[in-house]
């Protein structure tokens, strides 16, 4: 019998933190996620330092920063030759499997993920990107002929996620398992009827930071997505039965997260890319109850997606390779002493305009502490916001004469992370050019938005 630890790392697309019951929203129906993080540890303050999806995934798959991986943008391509997070878990003896959404080939979403390009994911049932959650495709292992998931693609890759890991539950070598779901990322209304039928538009309560003349349209975006988390709460229910069923739930270590968030109208701002809470703030929940126990703890240490790598693997005993840039908090999570970090860098390096609306976020470095908020665009300081007594982020203080002290040190901590992240904070322009990112005809990277 295997002692080491199996992993069912899962992530959900542009899902935010405050879109979830355990995160105190009374709204939004997550039965099977609320019971779950009352026996899990949860980093309070996770955090997407490049909120946009293709960047975001390079991030967690390598343990890189984007400099270093260069996927600056959607549809782009790994530059960096890393030791990827299938293949550390594969080294060590573990069977590795990607199912969901991969997002991280070169322009192309339809075309099949050669092997070469899979970071070391053995088993295979995955496509590059659609939206269409009712009549997605993907391929198998080495197969180029598409097939097609069957209803609703969330609840149809949990199955299969289920499925691997009742045949893998026998075998003496632990397996590490990723599950990348499509949904909540819009469209809003694509969720199955019995869940968009939870939800009354009129009826939902917005954040005080949406304005009036955005509230309608994030009302109905609201229920749409509120529905899509509803029906995602029950796909990972479908996953917490597999692991229970095939005898492994306790010493499997299984992770609930997402790539992102959405401003769904907070701050007048739609969807990703944006440094507000909204859209870099995600859920992290973890539980392994034979390494950490069934009692729920937490830390509000920040951590973003070039960490999670390297403390997967800590977490599991295996060896960090080089090539990775991202800390390790697994001694955190196991009760030990806290890792000392300056935050997590938050960044926009290309912006884009996304299809439905006429604003383009702008080139942007920032720190995200345990409390604090702070940004700069090329001009200077742009943002500071205190999140403990401002969690709705309605007061900038960038300006404030007394905050002038905390924005300096502030600003001493984003350097220092700029400098580790190997970042001098170079025009979306001067990146475009020196990584040879294409642009269509807006201006926009190729194959941009969603």
């Amino acid at each position: 019998m295997n002692d080491r630890p199996n992993l069912v790392y899962i992530f959900a697309d542009q899902w935010r933190a405050q879109a979830a019951g355990f995160a105190g929203n009374s709204q939004v129906k997550t039965p099977v996620m609320d019971r779950f993080a009352e026996r899990s540890f949860q980093f309070t303050n996770a955090i997407s330092g490049y909120p946009v999806c293709s960047p975001y995934r390079a991030a967690l798959l390598t343990g890189q920063y984007p400099l270093r991986h260069g996927m600056l943008a959607n549809d782009q391509k790994i530059i960096s030759n890393p030791v990827g997070f299938g293949e550390a878990f594969a080294r060590a003896g573990y069977r590795t499997a990607y199912i969901g959404k991969w997002h991280l080939e070169l322009h192309d979403r339809a075309a099949p993920i050669p092997q070469s390009n899979r970071l070391g994911f053995q088993f295979w049932r995955a496509y590059g990107c659609c939206h269409n959650y009712n009549k997605s495709t993907y391929y198998a292992d080495d197969e180029t002929e598409k097939r097609c998931w069957e209803g609703y693609d969330a609840m149809a890759q949990a199955q299969e996620a289920g499925r691997f890991i009742r045949e893998q539950a026998g075998d003496n070598s632990p397996f590490a398992l990723m599950l990348s779901w499509g949904p909540p990322h819009h469209p809003y209304h694509m969720a199955p009827e019995r869940f968009r039928a939870m939800y009354d538009a009129e009826a939902i309560q917005l954040r005080p930071n949406v304005p009036a003349e955005t509230a309608q349209r994030a009302r109905q975006n609201l229920a749409g997505y509120y529905a899509h988390v509803s029906a995602l709460d029950e796909c990972f229910a479908v996953v917490l039965n597999a692991l229970e069923s095939a005898g492994v739930a306790d010493n499997t270590i299984v992770v609930l997260t997402s790539d992102h968030g959405d401003m769904l109208g907070s701050q007048g701002r739609w969807y990703k890319q944006w440094p507000w809470e909204e859209s870099v703030h995600v859920p992290f929940l973890l539980r392994w109850p034979a390494g950490l126990g069934k009692a729920p703890r937490s830390s509000r240490t920040p951590i973003d997606a070039p960490d999670i790598m390297p403390t997967m693997l800590g977490l599991c005993g295996i060896a960090i390779p080089e090539t990775v840039q991202g800390i390790d908090f697994s001694p955190a999570i196991r009760g030990e002493d806290e890792v000392a970090t300056d935050g997590a860098l938050l960044t926009c390096y290309v912006p884009f305009r996304e299809r439905d609306t006429n604003e383009r976020c702008r080139e942007y470095r920032g720190i995200r502490t345990d409390r604090y908020t702070y940004v700069r665009d090329l001009n200077g300081p742009w943002l500071l916001y205190d999140n403990d007594s401002d969690p709705y982020q309605l007061r900038n203080l960038v300006n404030d004469p007394g905050s002038e002290s905390l924005r300096m040190e502030l600003e001493g901590r984003l350097q220092r992370k700029l400098k580790f992240a190997e970042d001098t904070f170079e025009s979306a322009a001067s990146i475009v050019e020196k990584y040879n990112i294409r642009l269509n005809e807006e201006g926009n990277p190729y194959w941009v938005g969603w």
